[in-house]
């Protein structure tokens, strides 16, 4: 299983941190060693001074393919869910000047959360899907796939083109304005269509 993720596919995401908005998808892979499920604790690394929530939506690959056709690219997904994109942001801001890769801040043990998903079948339009992240019960993220600039389906048939995807993949979509750091002891929570999916502590 591996995690494919797209940073930058919110246009204000990018603007409030300095960033151009890119001319195609800008991917990056975490291991499977990143991940956290079960609502289980988040434990701060003692690398980091700086380490920023990303919430994002989630989808799951259902079946292998390579080459997929955008108008055939919701049958290789089954299920929607939230994801926390974890990011050591002075590793980054450190790689990002020198001209290195981003790898040991976004790739770091833990640092991808995702909660259980939900069937893609309730979702009739995934260019529609609204979420949210909070901490410590206040609103921080408000997103919506429709503001995303490149369409779940465009990202399945443009990823496929360089990386097979299988079965049990996960393709983080990106995260909305409003990241920012965490601390030890926040509570932080995620809601898909005001459903709560996330729901955990930093420790």
């Amino acid at each position: 299983m591996k995690m494919i993720c797209v940073g930058r596919n919110y246009a204000e995401h990018a603007r409030e941190l300095g960033n151009e908005v890119p001319e195609n998808p800008l991917i990056f892979i975490k291991p499977d060693t990143a991940l956290l499920k079960d609502n289980q604790p988040f434990y701060h690394p003692d690398f980091s001074n700086d380490i920023h929530y990303e919430c994002e939506l989630v989808f799951r690959v259902s079946r292998e393919g390579k080459y997929i056709q955008e108008k055939f690219a919701s049958t290789y997904l089954d299920g929607v869910g939230l994801g926390i994109d974890f990011t050591a942001r002075d590793l980054q801001n450190e790689a990002k000047q020198k001209g290195l890769p981003w790898t040991l801040s976004k790739c770091f043990n833990h640092s991808a959360p995702v909660s259980n998903f939900l069937p893609l079948d309730r979702f009739p339009d995934l260019q529609n899907i609204h979420f949210e992240c909070r901490i410590n019960g206040d609103t921080r993220q408000v997103g919506d796939s429709s503001l995303m600039i490149y369409s779940i389906n465009y990202l399945v048939a443009f990823i496929s083109r360089y990386i097979t995807l299988k079965k049990g993949d996960y393709i983080f979509t990106g995260t909305p304005a409003g990241v920012g750091k965490i601390n030890v002891n926040d509570h932080i929570q995620g809601f898909l269509e005001g459903e709560k999916l996330l729901d955990f502590q930093v420790k």
